[in-house]
């Protein structure tokens, strides 16, 4: 390692590796179906092209089937957690071989549990790996803590982590537990209330105000504490203000970064030389008829990649 714990051997690291895209069409762990119609409604945007404007080369890996939200509720367990783990199975397996293809993942999603697969995959190939995740909360919530609202959407980083009380069936999704440590994330740009209920969770926390005061240097700071060989950018639109980009599952107002201060903050992320795969989740069409936030995510991704 070097300074700011970053890997010596440059030539090891993946930011000169092509893009490969692949689409995870599920809304399976999501608060209620849409979700997964964003893959293909990206695509019809025009997002490969985009990506493919940009410095290196994209290959499309084409999209997994369609898992559309079912409710299916067991008590003491996320909703419809066997179809989620289905899900990340086979997106983890996917992905490991696009890995191995020597490509770097850009998931669409879907939802935020998809960084399950991805970090799983690249466990499985004996990669270090460390995560930006870029949300409008943390996704730290455990499935005792919201027994009425049992969704496994809001419980992402929990599972990652191995939280006490998590899901077994979730949290095993990889090659060992817990998936990462404490200081293998980074929160970025929420604005939600603090999510670590039981304060375990020992993470970086980079909130949606350091963000807007200097989305730069926010992101700089982000890759400066995460001492991993290569990093994974986590990106949920509901980071963003629904007003300016009505993109989101879930809304949120007036609290997370503007548009423009996330472009440049993804542009530090991913153009990173440790940048391993990025990930854009949680865009709902049902909330886009006309198709604007879809155009704006597209323009924000050419922007990032050029």
């Amino acid at each position: 390692m070097t300074g700011e714990g970053q890997p010596a051997d440059s030539a090891a690291r993946p930011g000169h590796l092509p893009w490969g895209v692949l689409g995870v069409p599920s809304s399976a762990a999501a608060h209620w179906p849409g979700i997964e119609q964003a893959p293909a409604v990206l695509r019809e945007a025009g997002l490969v092209p985009a990506l493919s404007a940009g410095r290196f080369p994209v290959q499309d890996f084409g999209d997994l089937p369609v898992t559309r939200w079912a409710a299916h509720r067991e008590a003491g367990r996320p909703n419809n957690a066997e179809a989620v783990a289905e899900v990340l199975d086979a997106a983890r397996a996917r992905l490991a071989d696009i890995l191995r293809q020597g490509a770097r993942p850009v998931v669409l999603g879907g939802e935020c549990t998809l960084a399950l697969a991805l970090v799983a995959a690249c466990a499985d190939l004996g990669r270090d790996v460390g995560v930006v995740y870029i949300d409008g909360g943390q996704d730290l919530a455990l499935p005792a803590d919201h027994p009425e609202e049992p969704i496994l959407d809001s419980m992402g980083v929990a599972h990652l982590l191995d939280l006490p009380g998590t899901d077994d069936v979730i949290a095993g999704v990889g090659p060992h537990r817990p998936l990462l440590q404490d200081a293998d994330v980074v929160f970025f740009g929420y604005s939600d209330e603090e999510e670590d209920r039981h304060g375990q969770v020992g993470s970086v926390r980079i909130p949606a105000s350091a963000v807007s005061a200097d989305s730069g240097a926010a992101a700089q700071r982000a890759l400066a504490v995460l001492g991993n060989e290569e990093i994974i950018v986590h990106l949920d639109v509901d980071v963003l203000d629904f007003l300016e980009v009505p993109a989101a599952d879930i809304a949120g107002y007036g609290r997370g970064p503007a548009l423009a201060e996330l472009t440049q903050a993804l542009r530090v992320l991913v153009h990173d030389p440790r940048c391993a795969g990025l990930l854009l989740v949680e865009y709902n069409p049902d909330h886009d008829p006309g198709r604007r936030a879809a155009a704006q995510l597209v323009t924000m991704l050419r922007a990032v990649f050029a």
